[in-house]
């Protein structure tokens, strides 16, 4: 068996050109308001990202101009929607390399995109005995589905454990393959810690046990760059409200082949093709998996946050959000008593910390009350607590919005905490 050294498989690191930061800010007309009389320094972009005017401009043109329902209508608005709901499906396949635009499932979020191929390709896989892979890493939502359907079927679900770092033990990993594996759960990015899986190579040794891999991608698509088809994984998901477009929107990826022989997940209008007493015909790809009227206005408003995405170029955007990464870990290590959660050495721009005597909960609100804005939990991932052996912890997470300027903010408000509580 072979053993793997920390950060072997770091690549994302790019050549780029410099961001103008400043003029980007400008798109965003929250960054431009004050929280209790100072500027608000939003860095909770890993919770949800905040919208530019491009996409907010498009919801209000939707529904200025544009309502009606898809899909149904011979009427010109229905049309006019209709055309740029698909349009929206095509944007999302170009986006994340999927073949065909059919195997793009618009869902209420990852969470839900999640629970849809649990219930359906998962509970067609799993019996009494089976085993479904998840890692240490894992959001609340890439751990509980399975947990159910586990539970449900008499089957048995093990996680890849973790270093102090943050990382996979990539060794225990490859252990914990076996023929009894009927399903590969795993992040993309770590949304507590920051901490980048060297996906293509975990799904390599997945797929030579032809064990079908899904692929969280809430807190990667927002930030590096992604190619289903050359990462060869079966299912990625991502929530759009990450990625600088509405609440309420998400996205399955799903390979054609796996998804023709998965069931429904859910019934109702415009997922048929004929109903009777007798008998229910179901629609072709994507429609199977579309029940009711979907989030129209949302859709339409993500496909606008992936082209103003797109136009900035998510290499820069990566480079330039590492580049804040190491500014920040440099300056939070000045302070005395401050302790990072999550070392990886390759991660995205995350910063989870405590601060010693201080519980979390207190670091939030005194931020809060210097217009800073982070989050303060377990952020959905309890295990990662677990496994560092705290109750929660404080987390900044960067945008390419973010400046030097605001991580100095941060800093100086991380010193009057220490101030009120010491």
């Amino acid at each position: 068996m072979k053993s793997y050294e920390v950060g072997q498989f770091a690549t994302h690191a790019v050549k780029h050109r410099t961001l103008d930061v400043h003029k980007l800010r400008e798109d965003f007309p929250i960054l431009r308001q004050h929280i209790n009389g100072k500027p608000l320094v939003y860095l909770d972009n890993a919770a949800t990202s905040q919208k530019p005017k491009i996409v907010i401009e498009r919801l209000r043109r939707f529904y200025a101009e544009q309502n009606a329902n898809i899909h149904r209508g011979l009427y010109q608005l229905s049309e006019i929607a209709t055309e740029a709901y698909e349009r929206a499906r095509v944007t999302v396949q170009q986006f994340i390399g999927a073949a065909s635009s059919k195997e793009i499932i618009f869902t209420r979020g990852a969470t839900e995109a999640i629970n849809l191929v649990a219930q359906t390709f998962g509970r067609q896989r799993l019996s009494a005995g089976d085993e479904v892979l998840v890692t240490y890493l894992e959001h609340h939502s890439n751990i509980v589905p399975w947990q159910l359907l586990c539970e449900e079927k008499g089957a048995i679900l093990r996680a890849v454990p973790i270093n102090d770092a943050g990382e996979l033990l990539l060794t225990d990993y490859e252990r914990l393959l076996n023929q009894r594996t009927r399903m590969l759960a795993i992040t993309h990015v770590s949304n507590a810690l920051g901490t980048i899986n060297p996906l293509k190579f975990i799904i390599e040794l997945a797929k030579r046990q032809n064990i079908p891999v899904l692929v969280d991608g809430a807190q990667g698509v927002p930030h590096l760059p992604v190619n289903v088809s050359d990462l060869a994984c079966d299912f990625y998901v991502f929530s759009g409200h990450k990625l600088f477009g509405p609440t309420g929107t998400g996205v399955l990826y799903g390979k054609a082949d796996l998804l023709e022989g998965m069931p429904p997940y859910q019934g109702g209008g415009d997922m048929i093709l004929s109903v009777s007493f007798e008998k229910t015909i179901f629609n072709h790809l994507p429609y199977k998996f579309e029940a009711g009227t979907p989030n129209i206005a949302g859709v339409i408003g993500l496909a606008t946050a992936i082209s103003y995405i797109e136009g900035i170029g998510l290499e820069q955007i990566s480079a330039h959000e590492q580049e804040l990464l190491t500014y920040a870990t440099g300056r939070l290590g000045e302070i005395k008593g401050l302790r990072l959660i999550g070392t990886a050495r390759d991660k995205a721009a995350v910063l989870s910390f405590t601060l010693a005597g201080i519980h979390p909960h207190d670091i939030g609100t005194v931020l809060d009350q210097e217009g800073i804005a982070i989050r303060a939990g377990h952020h959905c991932a309890q295990p990662i607590m677990q496994h560092f052996g705290i109750p929660a912890s404080a987390r900044a997470s960067l945008a390419f919005y973010n400046t030097k300027e605001e991580v100095d903010a941060l800093v100086a408000g991380l010193y009057k905490v220490i101030t009120l509580f010491r």
